[in-house]
């Protein structure tokens, strides 16, 4: 089978999850953000919990506990996706940052929504006996301002990526390939509501002296964690699986492939999403029956030139001269000159 692939990308092509490095460096002030707030704030819920005697406070600095470990996870992922193609990785390590986001997404349930979940249970069953609540309120107070400010750094991220690639933010972000970002923005989002929680958890047990409200909340904030990991997990294991570009994109792709001269027609079409600025492409392709070897091998720079130009993601492109339907049913005819 003749094949025309990326020549120039031993050159061209580092492994890189974005094409100049500024998305991975965007992405990792994002994570770096994420992490310095949840660590201080994961400690000073830890002793605000221990002080109050809040189940609500303590599942709360699990959660932060585990969205740390989440963004070290990530940042961990940011640096190894960045490593250069090799020998035993012929199309780079890109996909190494889906393999750790799905770490981070199993630490956040096992480190957080486990923990919740059954300090929860355990206070329903058992009781609790709480201290000044005081000083949880000003914990939660503080911790929400920097979750909020964690959060915003985030949105701007996600909001100016969306604008790029002319998208709606809500579809963007479920479809972005960038999870590492995707999981700072939904663990931000449900340390937020985890807070309130967290606070409605101490007002209720204020007001009616019922402990009862304490462990109610616990258990959402388990809740909570675990519909964020399910979210995460599901996003990395696709990604992990293979996922094309999107309809649209696809159909672009083939429009770019036909425009190239002796292109007639683009038989299969291959796309798979290897990082977020990480395109892989192969397509059967049929080229014109007088076109010379010397035109077919033009045409198919020519074709890469275009889709790297039209689509800056676009790494790799594998093209596979192959014939065409009337080819076919010409050649398994009988040949009349034979009879």
């Amino acid at each position: 089978m003749a094949e025309k692939d990326s020549r120039s990308d031993a050159k061209k092509d580092t492994g890189n999850g974005s094409g100049d490095g500024s998305g991975n460096g965007e992405s990792t002030f994002t994570v770096i953000v994420a992490a310095v707030a949840n660590l201080g704030i994961a400690a000073a819920k830890a002793i605000a919990g221990v002080i109050s005697g809040s189940s609500a406070m303590l599942s709360e600095a699990a959660h932060s506990v585990a969205d740390t470990v989440t963004e070290v996870m990530l940042l961990t992922a940011l640096k190894r996706s960045e490593k250069p193609a090799d020998e035993d990785h012929p199309v780079g390590y890109a996909q190494e940052r889906y393999v750790w986001a799905m770490l981070a997404a199993v630490a956040t349930f096992v480190g957080g929504a486990v923990f919740s979940v059954y300090d929860g249970i355990h206070t329903l069953t058992h009781g609790e006996e709480l201290g000044d609540p005081l000083v949880s309120y000003i914990v939660l107070a503080v911790a929400f301002v920097l979750e909020s400010f964690s959060l915003r750094t985030a949105l701007r991220q996600v909001r100016g990526e969306a604008e790029r690639m002319k998208a709606p933010f809500g579809r963007y972000l479920r479809l972005t390939p960038d999870t590492t970002v995707k999981a700072v923005v939904m663990e931000d989002s449900a340390a937020l509501c985890g807070l309130m929680l967290a606070a409605g958890g101490l007002l209720g047990v204020e007001i009616t002296g019922d402990s009862v409200w304490d462990g109610v909340a616990s258990i959402l904030i388990g809740a909570l964690l675990v519909y964020v990991a399910w979210v995460l997990g599901r996003s990395n294991a696709e990604l992990l699986i293979g996922r094309p570009v999107p309809k649209r994109m696809r159909a672009e792709i083939r429009e770019e492939l036909l425009s190239v001269p002796h292109i007639i027609d683009v038989l299969d079409l291959t796309t798979l999403i290897q990082g977020p600025d990480e395109v892989m492409i192969a397509a059967k392709v049929d080229f014109r029956d007088v076109s010379s070897a010397e035109q077919v091998e033009w045409a198919c720079e020519e074709a890469e030139e275009q889709l790297r130009e039209r689509f800056p993601a676009v790494r790799r492109v594998y093209l596979d001269p192959t014939p065409g339907l009337d080819q076919r049913r010409r050649q398994s005819r009988p040949d009349a000159s034979s009879r």
